[in-house]
């Protein structure tokens, strides 16, 4: 295919509207790209047009080009060499399928039968759970909410604690999990939470799950009946919504202001079976619940018999300010389910979290975890109970408190420039993320997408709302971006956002 007709079909498919709506310019450049290979429209040996002569032909970003590439070049679609530019690889990745140039079904495509029904047979949960998501699965990039710097983990130390736990494995490791866990592991959590969270418990209440997800999930089966009524923060976590909306609750958002969820009297009139908040960090607005407040949400679940969910998600990394103490700390009459994970300090993939039950429900929930879920991970488990012991733990804490702290510094200063054209950035001393508020009239949809095209993915705070009520804003993740960069990304989406609000 030539030069001139590679960029015309390139042109064709990316004007066909089969990708979906919020998917990167870049990615749907790489998906055009490696569809032509896969239908051998380009072949071994083709060589493609150089970046500036493609960007000028799509009427896209040169950068929007450049990223394309790179992700083409790194999964070995193609290979660039000084002198003859960029080809398609003649030995493709061994996940390459072949398709045929006509008549083929991308993975997008539901399954048809002649009459054009979905045949999928999925239940509404199921519909629920595999439904058009607010969050994109794309690749990580900068800026990306809720992800950290997993780069930074340090897995020397982390393969040397596995090899040691698999050298002479004991024979409960490749079991399933019992009793809530490897308990040297819920040992270590349990000093852990006392010291640095002021949580009120003993090892007996830890128990080990797969993560926060799981946690919730499994509070929903063991503490609700369907249709029962959970208050949820309004902005609410996505996942969390999720899960709760599968198990068959009835969400009733409660608004969240500069305090933390501030429950009014219409939500009073309808009390619930949880609670479900996020009070050292409310995701996503990114505020600390006070201490009026959580003594106000403590009272009204003893009063009501509610359960509250406490999801302590990123409380290790606060720069600012005195540490906050638990919501579970000042509960005394027992009302308060605690969860934490390991996600967000060591790598998404461990897949480990926890969560700390009131006593009289321990055994009963052991019981369930094992019956519902069959843990396991066991090696996994007594690693990590080293790697806390050890002290690796907390060194690798502080290690990426600092390195979070100058890149919250450098974002923050970068996006100044938003706030003379009606933007608001609130004051952020933990956590993640930015929260960037815009005004009410503003599109934070179409302005996430204006930054996914410079190759930057934010969320819309909109898609977090519940309810007719929708806060207009974006989440900037800026764990993940590399610090060397920040700046030169942060005043990229500046100036996306200061073009959205000008126009």
């Amino acid at each position: 295919m030539e030069s001139l007709t590679i960029s015309e079909w390139l042109l064709t498919e990316l004007k066909q509207g089969r990708f979906p709506p919020r998917m990167p310019s870049h990615r749907r450049v790489y998906e055009a790209i490696r569809r032509a290979i896969a239908t051998q429209h380009l072949t071994p040996g083709a060589r493609l047009p150089s970046t500036r002569s493609l960007a000028e032909e799509l009427s896209l970003s040169r950068n929007t080009l450049l990223a394309a590439f790179e992700q083409l070049h790194e999964e070995g679609y193609v290979v660039s060499r000084i002198g003859s530019g960029t080809r398609v690889a003649a030995t493709l990745p061994e996940s390459f399928v072949p398709m045929r140039a006509s008549g083929a079904t991308t993975d997008a495509e539901p399954p048809m039968n002649t009459s054009g029904r979905n045949t999928s047979g999925l239940s509404k949960r199921g519909a629920i759970v595999a439904g058009p998501s607010d969050q994109p699965s794309y690749e990580v990039q900068p800026f990306t909410p809720g992800e950290d710097d997993f780069s930074a983990f340090p897995t020397q130390i982390w393969r040397r604690l596995l090899n040691r736990q698999w050298r002479d494995p004991q024979p409960a490791f490749l079991d399933y999990g019992h009793a809530g866990g490897h308990l040297p592991l819920r040992h270590a959590i349990a000093n852990y939470l006392r010291m640095s969270r002021t949580v009120n418990l003993t090892v007996e209440q830890v128990l080990i799950t797969s993560g926060t997800q799981q946690s919730i999930d499994l509070c929903a089966r063991m503490l609700t009946d369907y249709g029962d009524r959970v208050w949820v923060e309004n902005p609410c976590y996505w996942g969390a919504r999720r899960v709760l909306e599968v198990n068959g609750l009835s969400l009733h958002p409660v608004p969240v202001d500069d305090e933390g969820m501030a429950p009014g009297n219409t939500d009073f009139r309808n009390p619930p079976r949880l609670i479900y908040t996020t009070p050292s960090h409310q995701y996503p607005k990114g505020v600390a619940m006070s201490y009026g407040r959580r003594r106000l949400l403590l009272d009204y679940a003893a009063s009501r018999g509610a359960w509250i969910l406490e999801d302590d998600y990123d409380s290790e990394f606060r720069f600012e300010g005195r540490p906050l103490s638990s919501l579970q700390g000042m509960d005394q009459s027992g009302c308060v389910l605690y969860m934490g994970t390991f996600s967000k300090v060591m790598y998404p993939g461990i897949k480990l979290g926890y969560i700390v039950v009131p006593p009289e429900l321990a055994e009963r929930f052991k019981r369930g975890l094992y019956e519902l879920q069959r843990p396991g991970q066991v090696v996994i488990q007594a690693a990590l109970a080293d790697f806390i012991e050890e002290g690796h733990f907390s060194t690798h804490i502080r290690r990426l408190r600092q390195i979070y702290k100058e890149r919250r510094y450098l974002l923050q200063k970068a996006l100044a420039p938003v706030t003379n054209v009606g933007a608001r950035l609130p004051p952020a001393g933990s956590g993640l993320h930015l929260v960037v508020e815009l005004p009410a009239a503003c599109d934070d949809v179409r302005v996430a997408e204006l930054a996914a095209e410079q190759g930057l993915r934010v969320y819309p705070l909109s898609h977090y709302s519940v309810g007719e009520k929708r806060e207009k804003g974006l989440i900037i993740g800026y764990a993940y971006a590399s610090t060397d960069r920040i700046t030169t990304y942060g005043r990229i989406l500046a100036d996306v956002i200061q073009a959205a609000l000008s126009n």
